[in-house]
Parts: C-alpha cells; structure tokens; sequence
C-alpha cells in the first residue's frame, strides 16, 4: 500500500514538472513570435525605403510612325488581299515597285492602302529604313516611292542601250524558237521602237540556215513579220528533230566472211619475215686465201 502511494505521489510531480516545462515553452513561443513580427516591420520599413531610393522607371519606348495621322487612322478591310512579295535591300528598287504596282492593279486601293501594303513588303534592312523616318515623314504614297528610290538606287539596274539587240546572238545547237524567244525578251527589256534596228539585229546575229536565206531573200520590214514567218520553220523544225530522234538503229551486220590475200600483200609479208631486225648482230665472215707458192696444207691471209 506504501508502495503505491508513493508511485502515486511520484506521478503528480512528474505531471506538475511537464505543465511546468509546457507553460515556459508557450512563453518562450510567444516570445519568439514577437520577435519575428519586428522584424518583420523591420525589414517591411528598411524595402519602402530603398524602393524610394531608385530612379524612376523607364516608360515604355514607343513604336515610331513615320505616316501621318490621317494615314494612320484609315483603316484596311480584313478582306483584302495584299501583294505577295518581299524585298530586302539587295534587290533593283524599280523591279519591285513595278511589280508591286501590277499587283495593286488587281487588288485596287487608294493612295492610303497603298501606303500600308508597300510597308508590308519591306523586311531586313528595308525595314529599318523606315522605322528610322522621321514621325508623321510619310503624307503619300508618291512620296513613300520617291525616297524608296533614293534610298536604294545604287541598287537600280543600268538602263538598258537599243544596241543591246546586238549582244543577243543564236548559239550552235539552239533552236529557232528559243532565240526568237530570247531575242524578243531582250525587246520588251529596252522598250525600242526602231523596227530597222530589231530587224537588221535579228539578221545579222541569226545562224545560217533555211530561215536566214529566206530573210535574205525578202527582207522584212518589221519584227512581227519575222514572228509570224518563223511559224512554219518552228514547226519544220520540230517535225525534223522529232524525225531525227525517231530513226530505228542501223541493223548490226553478221561475221563477215574472211578476204581473200592479194599478191601484193603476199609479197610484202616474205619481204618482212627475210628483213634483218635492228637488234641481231651481223656476224663477221672471214675468207682464206691459198698463195700459189705455199705448201699445199697451209693457209696465207
């Protein structure tokens, strides 16, 4: 029984000893907290003012607009389709203008929609070009053009001279179609009228043949007469060479039969096997002579 109460009584003091120890631990937590929430403050207080401390941000840089406002407001259909090309710098501004304008040909447009869609084409260098304008630069698209120009015209194709006609001439081998073909593009390219020139050019840089006698025997007098008869020597022309590349192969001769020997070549064998070859060695021949007072028996050289 003693024993018991004492285990009994060595329970409660271990039961006070915890509550003991949990009470300090929740004062300690408490002051922990404390702490924290100053600091806390602390560090909240110590960011406000290094955040006062830095520059201002930067505003955002703004796109540049080298159109006018009244450029800038009109508005594009979604519908509408723009030209399919693009240039880089490299490229002959003229060539791309032209090409641009006959595809604006097709699309329509005002002055305005050609303004943007022009921009649209430009890509590298070009573009920067632009983005580098002046704001508000651009009031038309005439404009626009004028200083595309001016800005790539060490890119511009060297214009064209009517005695280029000459340097355009038939090759061996090419037909007559191609170098009309040939010929005639190199006549769109130097816009000349002078029929004579496109004529005698023609005449002189032709390959001799059927259809070159047959300028020769009656001149003509204009480019479209020598267009319309080349037709029936293109035509000739073609039939030949589908002719020539249809011929059946020659038929392949049997063992022919073995040719009788002439005379002459019998004789000139013989005379071959009897001829000395260049590398025997002629053997020296060496003949005694009998003296007439010599005894019989003896040889005299």
């Amino acid at each position: 029984m003693c024993a018991l109460q004492e285990t009994v009584a060595a329970s409660r003091m271990d039961q006070e000893r915890i509550q003991i120890d949990l009470v300090a631990l929740q004062a300690r937590n408490a002051e922990l907290r404390r702490t924290n929430e100053g600091l806390r403050r602390n560090l909240q207080q110590a960011g406000e003012h290094v955040v006062d401390k830095r520059a201002p941000p930067t505003p955002p840089r703004a796109f540049p607009m080298p159109f006018s406002q009244m450029i800038m407001d009109a508005m594009i259909l979604a519908t509408f389709v723009g030209p399919k090309l693009a240039i880089t710098g490299l490229e002959d501004p003229e060539a791309h203008l032209t090409t641009f304008h006959t595809q604006m040909m097709l699309s329509g447009g005002s002055d305005v929609v050609h303004c943007k869609l022009f921009m649209s084409t430009l890509t590298g260098t070009t573009l920067d070009w632009f983005v580098s304008l002046p704001d508000g630069h651009v009031m038309s698209f005439a404009q626009f053009s004028t200083r595309f120009r001016e800005q790539y015209i060490v890119n511009r194709a060297p214009p064209p001279v009517s005695y280029d006609l000459f340097d355009v001439r038939q090759y061996w081998g090419e037909s007559l179609k191609d170098f009309l073909n040939r010929f005639g593009a190199q006549v769109v390219r130097l816009h000349t009228k002078d029929e004579d020139m496109m004529v005698h050019a023609f005449r002189k840089r032709i390959l001799p043949g059927p259809f070159s006698e047959s300028l020769i025997r009656c001149r003509p007098k204009t480019f479209c007469e020598i267009r319309r008869r080349a037709v029936a020597h293109i035509i000739t022309e073609r039939e030949v060479t589908k002719k020539r590349r249809s011929i059946a192969p020659v038929r392949p001769r049997g063992p022919s039969r073995p040719q009788t020997m002439r005379v002459h070549d019998v004789t000139k064998e013989k005379k071959a096997e009897g001829k000395q070859q260049p590398y025997e060695i002629r053997k020296a021949q060496t003949r005694a002579r009998v003296r007439e007072d010599a005894p019989p028996g003896t040889a005299s050289w």
